[in-house]
């Protein structure tokens, strides 16, 4: 491999350092933190957002095909029983009912509300209503446990009978903590719980399938990977990937809930193979609380240990939350943010009879830095110290030192917190908190972006990947306008179809850093190929053409139209691929920050928390869109705040059945509920590629609920532990501190 050598200073603010950057010789060099662009780094509006804004999008649910039918599937209400019948007969006689299968037969036992029975195919929703209501089902329902305290216990029904509910301890211990805890001068403890919350995209799971006549499926699916539900469809009927077209245009939110199929999805597939016409299966809202995935909770008991002047010694505790009827993805990150130098805190996992646990934006991190950055508040109480002087004290995150100070005086810290909590007069109390964050992925992968030139200047550019609602399409169309010097929206971007160059799975912070690259490198080679034809009508060097502007230059004053310069192309005109080279072995920070102030008003008469304002200070390297990324982070902070309030999946402890599941009985952040958001950027380049940028989607909501909480702290005098921070959590709170308790 031909490599080149780049020498770029990496960055940000006025903590810049020079390095030397070694890169395959296709790939674009590199920018720097000081690189002078026209497009990146702008307010630009998503070039799809008149198609959403309009309603013109169109979306899983929006896939109308002539003839098509309708199937859903019947579900247990108990969390845990056995199938004694299933009587399917009335169903099958009712007229426009295509196909009834059973899917759990005599004997099956069931381990969580929600679990599939039967499902059915009819020729109208309101068909296949009725078809539902038909199927008679005899259950023997069995003992259940839904809570994971419960789960605890010995005694607690057994969700695999081959193994205990709560998975061994484990842990990743540092040093001699037990030493180190004995000997510290300063200890806080605290017990923080943290609810089950559920993912609540607005687009539910589901999908629109359709064979034609040589067996080729087509499925439009509310998808974040296309290649995995291409990858599995084709798997589960035995046929070529190739004969598997999987479309994703627009998604209403997933936050990690949908990678891969479901079994909506599956069964739309089937049926419509059943059937012979096409077939839609969507989630309605209940199913999608129950079955479409959820954030586990937590159960998390620390010990702090510190000198006396706050240096952080030692964090000792157990945790624990239940992934549903799975085992782990339940930790709870709660030692990510400080290099604490002795460390023993273990983690389980209690199965319980619910759905399983899905990733869900910063899987871990909310419920982890919640009871970490509530316990460190603690500690600064316990010392006379300033909250935020200890965090710095102890922070040595290369981006969050220059992130504190800057979110503390848009915050106006000195002079807005309560030196004593909960002083102010009057039932209505105000007082500020911070939190902070930490999360990290480069992305990777050799994904590939094509792109088309064509002789009248249009640009077009392909990727497989989906635009989860993150901006992904204004990114690549940003990013190939830089090198074509032309306005973001004169390029087309189309995405989300397995039959362009496939993309990586939309999560984890990845998209935009795995493809951006590819897209400029992609906007690099269309860029060379328009300038040799203009280099050869004008009888000059390739190398002295550029593009600025929307203009061809070349030496001696030459100029012309971008398009005008496309219309030397051959008939066919320009096509290119751009490909994602490895990560450049320099970089300023191997994570993302992060740091979030919170400015709240408590009622201490009714309990009623209001977030007024949150000061947001995050870095995501170079900002490709400043416009999309303070969108991410506004986005970010709602949904924190929205879990630090309000957000809390209730069940029926007897029948374990969830009670909550529609938008009138589960709470989330509203308009009303939403405080002003003011986002800073530490704008730069990491160096890690020719982009020089970072993932943001998960970091924004990671600090959000215990800002708030030490907010709630710093504003009436009681720790509220457990979240969401409901009205009666909150008067309990202040109960206890009024009795002597803090």
């Amino acid at each position: 491999m031909a490599t080149e050598k780049t020498t770029i200073k990496i960055g940000t603010g006025d903590s810049l350092r020079e390095v030397t950057i070694e890169h395959d010789a296709l790939d674009p060099a590199p920018w720097g933190a000081d690189a002078k662009l026209t497009w990146v780094g702008r307010d630009v509006p998503r070039v799809d957002g008149f198609a959403k804004a309009s309603g013109a999008a169109k979306y899983s649910y929006d896939a109308y095909r002539p003839n098509m039918a309708f199937a859903r599937v019947l579900r247990s209400p108990h969390a845990h029983a056995r199938v004694k019948s299933v009587d399917v007969e009335d169903a099958k006689k009712l007229p426009g009912v295509l196909q009834v299968e059973i899917l759990a037969g005599e004997h099956r036992e069931l381990t969580y509300a929600g679990a599939p029975i039967a499902a059915v195919c009819a020729d109208t929703e309101a068909r296949l209503d009725d078809a539902l209501a038909a199927i008679r089902v005899e259950y023997e329902v069995l003992p259940c446990v839904v809570d994971a305290t419960d789960g605890l216990a010995d005694a607690s029904p057994r969700v695999d009978a081959k193994r205990p509910n709560a998975s061994e301890p484990r842990g990743r211990p540092r040093g001699d903590a037990d030493k180190a805890m004995a000997s510290a001068p300063v200890k806080v403890s605290g017990e923080y719980r943290t609810s089950v919350q559920t993912h609540v995209a607005l687009e539910p799971h589901g999908s629109v399938a359709e064979f034609d006549a040589e067996g080729n499926l087509t499925i439009w699916c509310s998808t974040q990977a296309t290649g995995s539900v291409q990858n599995d469809m084709a798997q589960m009927l035995g046929i070529p990937g190739s004969k598997v077209r999987v479309l994703t245009e627009f998604m209403g939110g997933g936050f990690g809930c949908k990678f891969g199929p479901d079994l909506c999805d599956r069964t739309a597939v089937k049926m419509a193979k059943a059937v012979g016409r096409p077939v839609q299966c969507m989630n309605d809202r209940r199913e999608e609380h129950l079955t479409g995935g959820n954030r586990p909770d937590s159960v998390q008991r620390l010990t702090l240990g510190a000198t006396k002047e706050g240096d952080f010694l030692a964090i000792t505790g157990e945790a624990y939350g239940t992934p549903g009827n799975g085992s782990g993805g339940s930790d709870a990150a709660n030692t990510a943010l400080y290099d604490i130098p002795n460390q023993k805190v273990t983690q389980r996992a209690v199965s319980t009879h619910t759905a399983i646990g899905r990733a869900f934006r910063a899987p871990g991190h909310p419920q982890g830095v919640f009871a970490l950055e509530s316990l460190v508040d603690e500690l600064a109480f316990a010392l006379g110290m300033d909250p935020l002087e200890l965090r710095r004290r102890n922070d040595k995150h290369p981006l969050r030192t220059l992130e504190w100070p800057v979110g503390a005086q848009r915050i106006d810290w000195a002079k807005q917190r309560r030196k004593v909590p909960g002083s102010d007069k009057g039932p209505v109390k105000r007082g500020i908190g911070c939190a902070g964050g930490v999360w990290g992925n480069f992305g990777g992968g050799s994904w590939r972006i094509d792109l088309s030139v064509g002789r009248d200047g249009s640009v077009v550019v392909q990727s497989a990947v989906q635009d989860i609602g993150t901006g992904t399409k204004t990114v690549l169309a940003i990013l190939v306008a830089e090198e074509l010097g032309i306005a973001p929206s004169a390029v087309t971007v189309r995405i989300g179809d397995t039959r362009f160059p496939p993309g990586p799975g939309s999560g984890g912070s990845v998209t935009a850093v795995s493809v951006g690259p590819a897209a400029r490198e992609a906007g690099l080679r269309a860029k060379e190929g328009v300038a040799a034809v203009a280099a050869k009508a004008w009888g000059c060097k390739p190398e002295e053409v550029s593009f600025e502007a929307g203009q061809v230059k070349g030496p001696g004053g030459k100029s012309a139209p971008f398009a005008t310069a496309c219309a030397g192309l051959p008939p066919e005109g320009l096509s290119v691929s751009g490909q994602r080279r490895g990560h450049y072995k320099e970089e300023f920070s191997g994570t993302n920050g992060g740091v979030q102030f919170a400015q709240v008003a408590v009622d201490v008469e009714t309990g009623v928390v209001k977030v007024e304002k949150v000061v947001a200070v995050h870095d995501c390297g170079r900002v490709v869109d400043a416009l999309t990324a303070r969108n991410q982070v506004n986005g970010g902070v709602i949904q924190g705040i929205s879990y630090a309030l309000f957000e809390e999946r209730r069940l029926d402890k007897a029948q374990g059945d969830m009670v909550n599941p529609t938008y009138d009985s589960y709470r989330i952040c509203g308009m009303a509920d939403c405080p002003e958001i003011d986002v800073v950027f530490l704008d730069g380049s990491n160096g890690k590629n020719n982009v020089g940028l970072m993932g943001l989607g998960e970091p924004a909501t990671v600090p959000t609920a215990a800002a708030v909480a030490n907010a709630v702290f710093n504003a009436t005098g009681a720790r509220v532990r457990e979240i969401p921070m409901t009205p009666p959590r909150v008067l309990a709170a202040l109960a206890a501190a009024k009795g002597g308790a803090k």
